[in-house]
């Protein structure tokens, strides 16, 4: 019988592109998606029908320890991937996630080690390092929570860890780099850039310029999760490990390689509400992901250029473009 892989946060940008990766892989995935009264499987409802044949899906809540037992139960691998995610709804609703980032990962943790779950893959965050101190950044290097989003998923990290060593709980942590590709919410920097620009806006509302970060398309990350979840155990069971290219480039020089990629002359335009706390602000992040990659193979198969090629024709297709209310700014 296939591998039954279980996905939390299925309905979202990352999740969607694992479930999707999962099926075509061979295995039977059970998805689950946030409870709404709508019956809304986000993302996962624009899959193609025949992957989506051989997906489960289960509206419920990882804050619930019941809805989080009930859905990891029978599974051989658990891909975490719930998590509130925003950076600027973190500064005015921080309980929120903490109880989501953190709560949701103890439940999914301690219902894996109730179970005798045979791996659980959870997911981390390059904001957890915080403005480097050192380049390349690898998984040594402190953990520094300059907003309340990074000191949810810090604490959900440090879980992981502790379930591991107090439990012997066959977990490993992924820590992907600033993740982008189709799907993706206005609430991150590439699809706001490019979708005010396919909808005809040539001064781009921008937060700062300056900080640089390590872009990683979703299909290399998503083959990353694949790699951690397939890997020996004996190899990856305890790991934290980074999942970058080892490129950055500013917010302000991607802005002018969009806008040529385009073939539009735009311009940024700052605004103040898009401006991080200064302190909160993470100024450089440039990933060393040598250790994935001695461990599992894994490996960029993407540039940046290709990558945003592919979110720009995904973005410049109406039907997807109407999606996104380029007029506000997304938290």
């Amino acid at each position: 019988m296939s591998t039954l892989a279980a996905v939390t946060g299925a309905e979202g940008f990352i999740g969607s592109h694992l479930v999707e990766a999962l099926v075509a892989s061979g295995a039977r995935v059970r998805a689950m998606a946030l409870y709404n009264s709508f019956s809304s499987w986000g993302w996962l409802e624009t899959l193609p029908v025949d992957a989506m044949a051989n997906v489960e899906v289960v509206l419920g809540d990882v804050r619930d320890e019941t809805s989080a037992s009930d859905f990891v139960a029978d599974a051989d691998v658990v891909y975490h991937l719930a998590a509130l995610i925003a950076i600027p709804y973190s500064y005015r609703a921080p309980r929120s996630y903490l109880e989501t980032n953190a709560g949701g990962t103890l439940n999914v943790l301690e219902a894996a080690r109730r179970l005798g779950t045979a791996r659980v893959v959870c997911t981390s965050t390059s904001e957890v390092y915080g403005t480097a101190l050192r380049v390349p950044i690898d998984e040594t290097h402190p953990l520094q929570g300059q907003s309340p989003y990074s000191a949810s998923k810090i604490a959900a990290d440090k879980l992981a860890e502790a379930y591991h060593l107090s439990y012997d709980l066959p977990v490993v942590t992924l820590r992907p780099f600033n993740t982008f590709g189709p799907r993706q919410s206005a609430r991150a920097v590439i699809p706001t850039i490019v979708s005010q620009v396919a909808s005809g806006q040539r001064q781009i509302k921008v937060g700062a310029l300056t900080p640089t970060r390590d872009f990683t398309y979703v299909r290399d990350t998503v083959a990353a999760f694949l790699a951690v979840g397939t890997a020996p155990l004996e190899r990856v069971a305890g790991e934290v490990l980074n999942a970058g290219t080892g490129r950055e480039i500013s917010i302000g020089d991607l802005l002018t390689t969009i806008g040529q990629l385009m073939e539009q002359e735009v311009e940024p335009a700052p605004e103040e509400e898009r401006l991080r706390p200064k302190a909160s602000e993470v100024q450089r992040l440039l990933c060393d992901a040598s250790r994935l990659r001695e461990l599992t193979g894994w490996a960029p198969a993407y540039s940046l250029e290709e990558g945003l090629r592919e979110t720009i024709a995904w973005l410049s297709d109406p039907e997807n473009l109407a999606r996104y209310k380029t007029s506000v700014f997304n938290l």
